[in-house]
This record gives structure tokens, C-alpha cells and sequence, in this order.
């Protein structure tokens, strides 16, 4: 993995907005803002990340890892360190950091910002994402007691919340006995939700990992989504446009 972008959410309207691209190669951190950024400047006063300067048409450049995505990852000397890699289906041994912010989602409660990355595609021409189900702690008690009996490798299915308050093309995930679980990730939804009004055959959702306390209802559930069409592009849309040309690929 070689690519992240970076989101942020308007604390009142709660839209989400992805702001920024984060790649490493060759020993190089860079960061570039993209157009989402300009936009969420100018809906929601959108200030910039915490860098020295707040310039949206530069290129950034580190050896290190920037602060605003190194603060995300649990440092290994937590005692919890081990369950929490276990929870995410990591390899303890796994340390490049875009693998596991992008497994994560890097949220804090302490700001508004999340990761997600950059997919690549198979060599069946295919995209796979990992994403952990949202909203679990909404469902009803019965929905949250079927994660007792949820399976490794169960299907799951992407379901229109048409009359959602606050986004009306949001996704919720339901089993084939039609428990409702959650929502999918809200960075999906501009991309994935064409294809399934297409063809929902293109896209498949599986159950990852099912992880049971002391886990967080954050962490409960890993789905693995796959997009099986050939003229998919992920994350192509003018939003993603980088504001300034970067170094790296």
C-alpha cells in the first residue's frame, strides 16, 4: 500500500469531506491536498491540517511520517497493543504505517479527522477494501445479539437508508435473514452506490472478522468489499483532483 487520503467532518453538519493524499515511495512521506479540500473551505470554513503553513496548492514533503497521521497509530508499548492489531486481522509483525492506518481508520475522539486508502487492483482486475461496520451502538438490541452468531466468510448486503436524516445515499449492511448491523463507510457511498444501482452483482461484502468484547462495537465487525468491475476507478471523481502536482506517483 502506498496511498492514503486523509477526511475531515464539519462538527455541525457532520458532512465528511476527504481533504488531502498521503503516498510514501522511496523513502518519502508526501501530502498534497485535493479538491475536496477547496470545497469543504468553502461550505464549512475547512482551515487546513497542522502543518507550519495552511498552503493548499504545495506540495509537502517528510521523511517522517507527519504528525497528523503518526498521532493515529497505537504505539506498540500499549499493553492493549497486541488485541488491538488482533482485532483489525493484522499480523503482529505488520509496521508499515499506511497498512495500518488504512485497517484502522485513524479516528480520534479528540478531532475530526479519518484515513482510508487508496485501493489497488488485483490481478483479476478487482478492488478490495476492509472497513469496519459504523453506527452498531443505533441498532436495535436484537440486531447487535446476531453478532453471536454471525460467521466468517457470511455475506452481507448493502441495503439504500433513502430516508436517512443526515445522508440520503448512506448504506446500511444487513444479513441474509435480514438483520440490520450498521452502516457502511461513508467514503464508499459516491463511489459504490453507481455500481449497485447498475449492478449490484458487482459488488460483494463479506464477513472479515468478528471480533467479541472487550473489542468496542467500533471494532465488532470487519467486512471485506470487493468490486468486481472492470471500469471501476476508485476514488476518480474531480473531488480527488490533487491541488498541487505531486512528486510522487
Amino acid at each position: 500500500m502506498k496511498a492514503l487520503f486523509l477526511a475531515w467532518q464539519d462538527s455541525i453538519t457532520r458532512a465528511w469531506f476527504p481533504v488531502g493524499r498521503l503516498t510514501y515511495d522511496n523513502n518519502w512521506y508526501e501530502f498534497v491536498y485535493i479538491k475536496g479540500a477547496e470545497i469543504a473551505k468553502n461550505d464549512s470554513n475547512f482551515r487546513g491540517i497542522f502543518f507550519p503553513e495552511h498552503e493548499f496548492d504545495k506540495v509537502y514533503r517528510s521523511r517522517e511520517l507527519f504528525p497528523v497521521f503518526s498521532h493515529r497509530i497505537m504505539p506498540r508499548s500499549r499493553p492493549d497493543y497486541s488485541n488491538y492489531i488482533q482485532w483489525q486481522n493484522l499480523s503482529q509483525t505488520e509496521n508499515n504505517p499506511l497498512v495500518l492506518l488504512s485497517r484502522s481508520g485513524g479516528k480520534k475522539v479528540t478531532d475530526n479527522y479519518e484515513v482510508f486508502p487508496e485501493p489497488e487492483r488485483d490481478e483479476d482486475g478487482f478492488y478490495h477494501l476492509y472497513f469496519f461496520i459504523r453506527g452498531l451502538r443505533y441498532m436495535a438490541s436484537y440486531n447487535k445479539n446476531r453478532l453471536e452468531k454471525i460467521e466468517v466468510g457470511e455475506t452481507l448486503y448493502l441495503l439504500h437508508d433513502s430516508q436517512n436524516d443526515f445522508d440520503s445515499n448512506a448504506l446500511m449492511l444487513r444479513t441474509k435473514d435480514f438483520y440490520l448491523l450498521g452502516f457502511c463507510v461513508r467514503y464508499l457511498l459516491d463511489d459504490v452506490f453507481p455500481i449497485l444501482q447498475n449492478n449490484s452483482n458487482l459488488v460483494e461484502v463479506k464477513v472479515e472478522r468478528v471480533n467479541q468484547p472487550p473489542a468496542p462495537l467500533s471494532m465488532r465487525l470487519l467486512c471485506h468489499l470487493t468490486v468486481k468491475d472492470e471500469n471501476y476507478r476508485p476514488f476518480s471523481s474531480p473531488m480527488y483532483e490533487p491541488l498541487a502536482v505531486p512528486v510522487l506517483g
